[in-house]
């Protein structure tokens, strides 16, 4: 199915007076700059979708102890890693923050304090997928982060309190993976997906299909697979945003959704 197929019921009047909901398997972060499928279907989404006021991205490599937003007008493009290509490091994705919006957010919020930090950039969590979707840079973007020690539950409560973004016309992105095992990646060739990691995507799939997020905010309770498939929690907890934001009317959509290196699910669902 080619990308333009793939997402083509998305439909601005569709999404006239609600804004969708992303989660995006973002993996390796050379799916940013290489030519690859996940790339290709980044950019075709965000050509498709209505445009966004704003972008709020949760993503996995911004862990905290509380809950923290960004109110930078100009935030930085961070290189959070290493091991990769100086043309990577090279990368800067120029955007404007949403101050407004994270003061709303701030504002909205009434069961946890949400911090301000005027310092945090994007992280590659969230450049790496805007910069396909967006490649104009022309959309403000703010970054809320994951108080890592909180339980799948919590968060995913936490974004119910976030709804009144999407009909202010924020698109909320959460961004991580499905499956996230670095410890077990293969690197090289075409790698065979494990079987756990194949089962813990299937449940995934299963749990948003029949709009049952218990499974998966009590992921623990799988026992050696849900060990298998997330080591530590950190980049299975953005989905949570996206699942708290689900509405029953709306529809949904997976894409990407293939185990890549073997142990690194990039399943993606858009609810709109």
């Amino acid at each position: 199915m080619s990308t333009k197929e793939l997402f083509k019921d998305l439909r601005n009047s569709d999404l006239s007076e609600r804004m969708p909901v992303v989660f995006v398997g973002h993996g390796n972060p050379m799916n940013a700059i290489t030519d690859n499928e996940y790339r290709k279907v980044w950019y075709e989404l965000g050509s498709r979708l209505v445009r966004p006021s704003a972008v709020l991205c949760v993503s996995a490599h911004w862990l905290t102890d509380g809950t923290y937003v960004t109110v930078s007008d100009k935030p930085q493009t961070i290189h959070d890693f290493y091991g990769f290509p100086d043309e990577l490091f090279k990368v800067n994705y120029p955007v404007s923050g949403a101050r407004n919006y994270a003061e709303e957010t701030i504002s909205n919020v009434t069961t946890t304090k949400i911090l301000k930090d005027s310092e945090y950039g994007l992280d590659h969590g969230a450049w790496s997928v805007l910069m396909n979707m967006y490649p104009d840079a022309d959309i403000p973007v703010y970054q809320m982060s994951i108080d890592i020690t909180k339980s799948a539950e919590y968060h995913f409560n936490l974004a119910k309190e976030l709804s009144f973004l999407r009909n202010r016309g924020v698109i909320v992105i959460g961004s991580g993976n499905v499956v996230h095992n670095l410890r077990m990646v293969k690197w090289r060739g075409e790698a065979q997906p494990y079987d756990w990691a194949l089962e813990f995507d299937e449940i995934v799939k299963k749990s948003i299909e029949n709009d049952n997020p218990s499974t998966l905010t009590e992921y623990e309770k799988l026992g050696e697979i849900g060990n298998a498939a997330h080591p530590t929690n950190d980049h299975f907890l953005p989905l949570f945003y996206t699942l708290g934001l689900r509405k029953k009317s709306d529809k949904y959509k997976f894409f990407n959704d293939k185990i890549d290196m073997g142990s690194i699910s990039m399943r993606s669902v858009i609810f709109y």
